[in-house]
């Protein structure tokens, strides 16, 4: 069951079918956003006399290449590649690199369009684009990483640029692709541009708290939203999903708080353990040896590993899904609220399905969506292209400070706004009205583009 769509947005979101068949995550994605826009353009009908949603729901330009690279064997495999560049109102393209098997044309627009709003609540000037491709890096040696990066970076280039387009990395793309992809981008460009790319390793102009941020952000952006409720994370019960980089630094700033995360998972199942997961070993076994989640039991007996759990069956006070897109349907939405959760915070793009918000916001929760919860990331890699522009490097203490900063912001902007348009504490709503208006004014300004 989906909510009904305003009349004055209905067409605008049939055209977006008809024009992309097959690109589900996208059809959502839009959908979710056109749902809280009617208010909008009721309060500002230029916008919908100058077609701003129509035009933004077009990227304005997508990037589909071959990729083609060689195995440890000599054997050569072809990899597709993808960059849409979706909205440059605000500023140049920014958004990640996503390196799975699950990525097609349809996931990468869902991730752009996103981006587009997301990038708009940090009040940073940069536009919404995201790429990747369907290259698995899992159970890849280095050179082979290495060879695709090349390859993938020797058509990519020709389209990239500090003031056109800054990718940075995301699901696959840590700080080791980003190292080969910057590589490459030098050595064919013999340009040491260091803003084209955010990400970096530290020794050559990687920003502090890079690492963290999307993790940290989220978890930031949780505290206000309990704040505002007369609520914090100390003593508070909490579930990560995933055990990736978002993850891991979201377990680790809600211990910092004071709360215990009992669980954490990857593909193939979940970790449970009631005394608090042992962040440095999961740090070891997923960062270090690269291994699966359900070794932890190895070192922690009393823990127990679900082999296909769910991990939203087990009680909390605070869910933050940090994973993957629809990993939270409606039966765990309302498995979530059976078991007393309070809050939930999104640390993954979309990682709950349309029933599930609706769920969770029928129920008086404390939703956090992604577009404005996870924000961290993009927002810190935007602080690293200030610091690549100014040559400069600052402390991990002041750029984590300049985070909270963001989020805070990020929090305080969607809860006005979804006070203004009649929602309170609607953050979904004061999300995307809040990022969708800053982007639309800032296109009618440029004119017809």
């Amino acid at each position: 069951m989906t909510a009904q769509l305003d009349e004055k947005v209905e067409p605008i979101y049939q055209e977006v079918l008809r024009r992309n068949p097959g690109e589900t995550e996208f059809h959502q994605a839009v959908r979710e956003v056109l749902e809280s826009l009617g208010p909008v353009l009721v309060k500002h009908p230029e916008f919908r006399e100058r077609k701003i949603i129509e035009r933004i729901c077009e990227p304005e330009r997508q990037i589909i290449f071959r990729v083609p690279w060689q195995d440890d064997k000599g054997e050569v495999q072809i990899n597709r590649g993808f960059r849409v560049e979706f909205n440059s109102a605000l500023g140049p393209y920014k958004g990640g690199l996503r390196f799975h098997p699950s990525v097609y044309l349809g996931i990468i627009k869902f991730l752009g369009f996103e981006q587009i709003f997301k990038n708009s609540l940090t009040g940073m000037p940069i536009g919404g684009g995201k790429g990747g491709s369907d290259f698995d890096p899992k159970g890849r040696s280095d050179d082979e990483i290495m060879r695709f990066c090349q390859s993938f970076m020797t058509e990519l280039y020709r389209h990239l640029g500090e003031y056109t387009d800054v990718p940075a990395g995301d699901i696959g793309v840590g700080g080791r692709e980003i190292g080969y992809l910057f590589g490459q981008y030098k050595r064919i460009t013999n340009r040491y541009e260091s803003g084209v790319l955010t990400g970096k390793g530290l020794d050559y102009g990687g920003s502090l708290v890079r690492t963290e941020a999307t993790g940290y952000g989220a978890t930031f952006f949780v505290k206000e939203m309990l704040r505002v409720r007369g609520e914090s994370f100390e003593g508070k019960t909490c579930l990560v999903s995933g055990s990736g980089n978002v993850a891991i630094y979201t377990i680790e700033k809600i211990h910092q708080l004071g709360g215990k995360v009992v669980a954490c998972s990857d593909s193939n199942g979940v970790i449970h353990d009631d005394k608090g997961i042992d962040l440095d070993l999961v740090k070891q076994l997923k960062e270090v040896e690269r291994r699966r989640i359900q070794d932890y039991v190895e070192f922690r007996k009393h823990a127990h590993y679900l082999p296909g759990g769910n991990i939203w069956d087990i009680p909390c006070q605070v869910a933050m899904p940090s994973a993957t897109q629809n990993e939270i349907n409606g039966r765990d939405a309302l498995s979530l609220v059976k078991n007393g959760c309070i809050a939930v915070g999104e640390g993954a793009n979309m990682p709950t399905t349309p029933e599930g918000v609706r769920i969770f916001l029928d129920a008086g929760i404390a939703y956090g969506p992604g577009k404005a919860a996870n924000a961290g990331g993009v927002a810190t890699s935007a602080l690293e292209m200030q610091q690549n522009a100014s040559r400069d490097a600052w402390s991990f203490e002041y750029t984590e400070k300049r985070l909270a900063e963001i989020m805070k912001g990020i929090h305080d902007l969607c809860y006005e706004m979804a006070d203004e348009y009649g929602m309170p504490g609607n953050y979904v709503i004061g999300a995307n009205i809040a990022g969708f208006i800053k982007v639309a004014k800032a296109m009618v300004s440029h004119g017809l583009i």
